[in-house]
């Protein structure tokens, strides 16, 4: 069974990572106390994980040879397939204080107009067997789209994975906007879905600090998505921990109490972390263990740095099982006490 992981980032960037001694104070001359420059992106994210846990991956992204996000890719040993565009990938920068709070400014990055069906070719070739390793178990497709892609773009890229690979490919996808609406209206079938609080609202409605105050609501809700054609929900809540909604059950856990030092790539951490699990085979309650574990060791490191998995401690989070509840109701509270717990 092979377990390469092939990540996709539309919109890639170069994050610009500052860390202020104190608080951000607008207006004023600031000075830092470290700066650093790390190829970022969600996908990208996932895969510089994959890495650094040892694991099989291949980010695909646009950009050319000399880009300083190839570069940067090419000298962490993170394998890459490239489609050029002729034309510099962004920058994005982030503030961070030493309360862990984190301010970003992002960039909209170069255009795709007219590269959709190029990008969709590249993602379905790159998920073939190749002589450097297997076909792809997952593809992970995330994070926003760079101008001149239209807003069905996340469907459209699906729909070439699926057509060339059927149900032999895995896919899951972190995304947030009219494009992850789209998706969803668009009835293409999804393994895998990781949304945050806000992004779970945008589809679902609700209150996104409900849910991140209420670990029980927050699944009742992600349940509403498994009838939009998603096999699994893995909905991230920061500090709050994370809730895993599939065919095996309804699982919460809590995040263990960290120092966090930055959220830049947490959940997109947090992601890959759960998909290593699988691979290896591990059980859902493992799975969200580990998710939830990556995912905090990304907030307690500065910038954006990430995590490995030997770097991670699933051990310690406590994951509590619930009966599922009827997805076309309307969510309810149920306390986090009457659950039944699952070991780790």
């Amino acid at each position: 069974m092979s377990t390469r992981i092939v990540t996709v980032t539309p919109n890639p960037s170069l994050d610009r990572t500052i860390e202020l001694a104190g608080e951000l104070q607008r207006g004023a001359v600031q000075r830092a106390t470290r700066s650093t420059a790390e190829p970022g992106g969600k996908g990208v994210n996932v895969s510089r994980v994959v890495v650094a846990s040892g694991g099989d991956t291949v980010a695909v992204l646009p950009g050319d040879d000399l880009d300083p996000v190839l570069l940067g890719l090419a000298t962490r040993g993170i394998p890459t397939a490239a489609l050029p565009i002729g034309a510099p990938l962004r920058s994005n920068v982030t503030v961070t204080e030493p309360t862990g709070t984190t301010t970003k400014f992002n960039e909209p990055g170069p255009s795709l107009a007219g590269r959709l069906d190029d990008l969709a070719a590249l993602v379905a070739d790159t998920a073939d067997a190749t002589a450097t390793g297997p076909r792809a178990r997952w593809v992970v497709i995330a994070g926003s789209l760079p101008p001149g892609l239209p807003d069905d773009a996340l469907a459209v890229l699906v729909r070439a994975v699926r057509a060339r690979h059927g149900d032999a490919v895995r896919i899951a996808v972190d995304s947030s906007g009219v494009p992850f609406t789209a998706l969803l209206q668009s009835g293409e079938r999804l393994d895998l879905l990781k949304p945050n609080a806000e992004e779970l609202a945008e589809v679902v409605g609700g209150d996104p600090d409900a849910y991140e105050r209420d670990l029980d609501l927050a699944a009742a809700a992600a349940e509403r998505l498994r009838a939009r054609g998603v096999d699994t929900v893995l909905l991230t809540l920061g500090s709050a921990g994370a809730v895993l909604v599939g065919p095996d059950g309804v699982f919460a856990a809590t995040a263990p109490r960290i120092v966090a030092r930055s959220t830049v790539g947490a959940g997109d951490s947090a992601l890959a972390g759960y998909l290593l699990a699988e691979v290896a085979g591990a059980p859902p309650e493992r799975r969200l263990a580990q998710a939830v574990a990556t995912g905090a060791a990304a907030a307690a490191l500065p910038g954006s740095d990430v995590p490995a998995l030997d770097h991670t401690d699933p051990d310690a989070i406590v994951v509590v099982r619930r009966t599922p509840t009827d997805t076309n109701s309307t969510p309810t509270a149920t306390p986090l006490a009457s659950l039944q717990r699952s070991t780790p």
